[in-house]
């Protein structure tokens, strides 16, 4: 069995469009990968999106009694004291495996006032900053049909121009999220994705990133593109984290190896314990 870098983002039945998830089935599936821990990053988000007429219910990763008459999905809070206590049934229940409390902030800079309610309680071992979304004035959120809305290069640049405006807050996230997020949607009219076809704006975020000293995550959802991996580290970039972004036991590491091997031809290596970030 190869050896897996610890899984550092993950949601279980505590966030809101984790219908599937089990934080015990989570880590049993960890324990038996082998894996030296795992975070569950479960949401926290406060943007009211507005949801595409288009999408059906079929479609839909959220559940549609949260859509008001006005269009727009609120998310319900996160259930912090049901959360903890679980987090420490699995502790106790998986001693041997390093169990990580965790939030994953969806569009944190739009929200600093709640985000610093949320985290001043200090429940949370390592938080995630994301976008889900491209303003906060008209926030819909992403999905393939965005896309058809105003089209790939649009979405791209202005998706990445809100990553940087996240990363240049002094919101107090430690991980960079998905970076390629919109890839999940990524239309097929639009041909193979290229990331060099957006390579000064990614490059533009990365170089924050690293003067922020936080670190980039590699989310397998979606493969990262490599070549993200490697301006990365040209940006001076000091860690890298690794998230299957997993909603059920059974994604827990997904891509996990071909992960490691793409973080190490890079240039980063294990960090000195089982579960640290990944160092240059």
């Amino acid at each position: 069995m190869p050896t897996y870098p610890s899984d550092g983002h993950t949601h279980t039945e505590w966030s809101w469009d984790a219908v599937a998830g089990s934080m015990a089935g989570s880590c049993a599936r960890a324990a038996e990968l082998g894996l030296p821990s795992i975070a569950f990053t479960e949401h926290v988000d406060f943007t009211a999106w507005l949801i595409a007429p288009e999408v059906t219910t079929e479609e839909a990763s959220f559940n549609p009694a949260f859509v008001g008459r006005d269009g727009r999905f609120r998310p319900p809070p996160l259930d912090s004291a049901g959360y903890l206590a679980c987090v420490q049934r699995c502790r106790e229940q998986f001693p041997d495996l390093r169990i990580v409390s965790g939030a994953e902030l969806g569009e944190p800079h739009w929200h600093e006032p709640q985000v610093e309610a949320m985290l001043s309680a200090g429940i949370f071992d390592r938080v995630l900053g994301s976008v889900h979304s491209l303003a906060p004035n008209e926030p819909w959120l992403l999905d393939q049909h965005l896309y058809e809305r105003i089209g790939p290069d649009e979405l791209m640049t202005t998706y990445l121009t809100e990553a940087l405006r996240l990363v240049a807050s002094s919101v107090p996230f430690a991980v960079l999220a998905h970076i390629d997020y919109p890839l999940r949607y990524w239309p097929e009219s639009a041909g193979p994705f290229d990331a060099a076809r957006y390579e000064d704006e990614y490059r533009a975020v990365l170089a924050a990133l690293a003067s922020s000293g936080r670190a980039l995550e590699i989310n397998t959802r979606v493969p990262l593109p490599a070549t993200i991996v490697r301006w990365w580290y040209e940006a001076g970039g000091e860690a890298v984290a690794f998230g299957s972004d997993a909603h059920q036991p059974s994604a827990i590491a997904r891509g996990f190896a071909e992960a490691a091997a793409m973080a190490e031809a890079a240039g980063f290596r294990p960090g000195r314990y089982p579960d640290d970030f990944w160092l240059r």
